[in-house]
C-alpha cells in the first residue's frame, strides 16, 4: 500500500464516524417521526401502538381537509404571484444602474425576522385603525372589510404578507439568472431587428427557464410549509378560515397533545410536498431549456 492510499484510509477512519454521526443525527427525527405516526401518545404516558389508524383519521378529519385546502389556496395565491412580481423587479433592477443599492434594499425584508414582519403587517391590516383601512376609507370613501377577521378575505391578505416579505428572495434568484444569460445573444436579436418584447420572449425566458423550474420548486415548497404568518396573525382563524397544514400539525400536537395524530399529518404533509415535487421534476423535460 503507498503512502497516498495510506492517508486516504487514515482520512476516512476519521471522517466515517463523524459523518455516520451526522446522517444518524439528521434522521433520527424523521425516523422517529414515522414511527410516532403508527402510535397513539399524549407526550407523558406510554406509547401505544396503533397502525395507520390515525392516518385513517386525519384523512376523514374536516379540519385537516379544510387545512388542506386552504394551503392549496395559499399556494396558488403565492407562487404565481410572488414569481411574476419578482421577475418584473428583477428585470428592471437588472437594467439599472446602482443594482447592488436596489438589491439591498428589496432584500432587507428577507432578513427581518417573520413574526417581526407579521406583527407590524398585523397592524397594518387591523380593521379599526390600520393604516390600510383608513387610507381606503379616507382617500377614496370605501368601506373596506376587517382583512384578518373575514373569512373571505383572510387567506388573500396573508397571502400578500407573505409575497411581500418574499419579494427580495426570488428576486436576487432571478438577477442571478439574468446575469448568466450571454449578453451576446440578446443583442445580436436587436442588431437583427427584433423588439425588446420579442427578445425576451423568444431568448430570455427560455433561458431563464433553468431559474424558473428552481424558483418554483422553492416557492411551492415553502408555501406548503407556511407557519410563522398564520401563527402570528391570525392563530388559524377566523373559523379555520386560515388553518394551514404546518399549523393543523401544530394544533394538534402541542394544543390537543395527540402526538401520534399530529405525526400522521405531518407524514401526509411530506408525503404531499414530495409528491408535488417529483410531479414539477417530472414536467420540467417539458418546457426547462438548457443553455447547453
Amino acid at each position: 500500500m503507498s503512502r497516498r492510499q495510506r492517508d486516504w484510509l487514515w482520512a476516512l477512519l476519521f471522517v466515517a464516524p463523524q459523518l455516520f454521526g451526522l446522517l444518524a443525527f439528521a434522521l433520527f427525527p424523521l425516523a422517529f417521526g414515522f414511527a410516532l405516526s403508527l402510535m397513539e401518545w399524549d407526550g407523558l404516558g406510554t406509547r401505544e401502538w396503533v397502525g395507520l389508524s390515525n392516518f385513517r383519521d386525519q384523512l376523514a378529519s374536516p379540519e385537516f381537509r379544510t387545512a388542506f385546502r386552504n394551503t392549496l389556496y395559499y399556494t396558488v395565491l403565492t407562487v404565481p404571484t410572488g414569481l411574476g412580481l419578482a421577475l418584473l423587479v428583477a428585470l428592471g433592477v437588472n437594467r439599472v444602474r446602482g443594482r447592488t443599492l436596489y438589491r439591498a434594499l428589496f432584500f432587507a425584508p428577507v432578513i427581518t425576522s417573520s413574526v417581526a414582519v407579521s406583527v407590524v403587517w398585523q397592524y397594518l391590516l387591523n380593521g379599526d385603525f390600520g393604516i390600510l383601512n383608513a387610507y381606503l376609507r379616507d382617500w377614496f370613501g370605501l368601506n373596506p372589510p376587517n382583512w384578518l377577521a373575514d373569512t373571505r378575505f383572510v387567506m388573500p391578505a396573508i397571502a400578500l404578507v407573505s409575497v411581500w416579505w418574499s419579494l427580495g428572495l426570488n428576486m436576487v434568484i432571478f438577477l442571478a439568472g439574468l446575469q448568466n444569460i450571454p449578453p451576446t445573444l440578446q443583442e445580436a436579436a436587436l442588431v437583427d431587428g427584433a423588439n425588446r418584447f420579442r427578445v425576451f420572449r423568444d431568448i430570455t425566458l427560455p433561458l431563464l427557464t433553468p431559474t424558473i423550474f428552481f424558483a418554483i420548486v422553492v416557492a411551492v415548497i415553502f408555501s406548503f410549509q407556511t407557519f410563522d404568518q398564520i401563527f402570528v396573525l391570525t392563530n388559524g382563524g377566523p373559523l379555520d378560515a386560515s388553518r394551514t397544514l404546518v399549523f393543523h400539525v401544530y394544533d394538534l400536537a402541542f394544543r390537543d397533545f395527540a402526538f401520534g395524530q399530529s405525526s400522521a399529518a405531518a407524514v401526509l404533509l411530506f408525503v404531499t410536498i414530495l409528491a408535488v415535487t417529483l410531479l414539477q421534476f417530472a414536467a420540467q423535460r417539458r418546457w426547462v431549456h438548457d443553455q447547453a
